[in-house]
């Protein structure tokens, strides 16, 4: 072999020896100090592969998954509420009114024994669309959140135009929402609630092989069923509340 080739190896390994000395250390240092993220040595596609996923299901309409309609109203702060705001979070949704005398408080205590059981989490919220948005004023609607203990910071309750308000329960939920002079309280509307996760997609548990689409929230946790044999579902919420929290 020539001194020329000799040479040649020679210098090559001075560059492999050189590049070690300068270079190695300082990739082990990023990774050491969390520098090197996760997309320096894997796709997109295995990082969206690899996040958790609960077994909760998809709510679908003709095929396509049904995502919260884009709202706009005033709550008992006076403020702007939008859907915008509760993107990231995982929340709930009931339709009701202040002065409902059957269904509605019972609701509301049932939602307030579950925004205690997330305190800790401030991803998690509820949204009270009233349907009396006549006599439910921002000043209304903070009284009764005063009355029933609402302290999340997340949970509005709110009021604005009464065709909207409508038109979103029926249409944008299929929570069913009517006026009705010939019932107690003059409103008749569904005790379902419904359960939103972060990316805003309505979602459920599967009960033999099917999606139960709502929650039933008239009945307490302690109650355990109704006069009619129905059984409580506000513990079946919060497990799936607890699950969507850690998508």
């Amino acid at each position: 072999m020539s001194n020329k080739t000799n040479y040649s190896y020679i210098g090559i390994s001075l560059i492999i020896l050189v590049f070690g000395i300068i270079f190695i250390p300082k990739i082990v240092d990023r990774i050491a100090n969390g520098d090197v993220v996760r997309n320096e040595s894997r796709s997109d596609g295995a990082k969206d592969r690899n996040a958790y996923v609960s077994d909760l299901a998809f709510i679908e309409i003709d095929g396509k998954k049904k995502k919260v309609p884009a709202f706009s109203f005033t709550d008992q702060n006076g403020n702007t509420i939008t859907n915008k705001d509760y993107e990231g979070k995982v929340y709930v949704i009931e339709f009701f009114f202040t002065t409902c005398p059957t269904i509605c408080p019972r609701m509301n205590r049932n939602l307030v024994e579950i925004q205690n059981e997330f305190k800790e989490f401030d991803n998690f919220g509820v949204a009270s669309f009233t349907i009396n948005p006549e006599h439910d004023t921002p000043e209304v609607l903070k009284a009764y959140a005063e009355k029933y203990g609402i302290t999340n910071p997340s949970w509005h309750l709110m009021t604005g135009d009464e065709d909207t308000i409508y038109k979103l329960a029926n249409e944008g939920f299929y929570l069913y929402t009517a006026k009705d002079n010939e019932v107690e309280g003059g409103f008749e509307h569904s005790g379902n609630f419904a359960l939103i996760d972060k990316n805003g997609f309505i979602r459920s548990r599967v009960v033999n092989g099917n999606p139960i689409t709502f929650y039933n929230g008239m009945i307490s946790e302690a109650e355990k069923e109704d006069e009619e044999g129905m059984k409580e579902e506000i513990s079946s919420l919060k497990v799936d509340i607890a699950k969507l929290l850690k998508e």
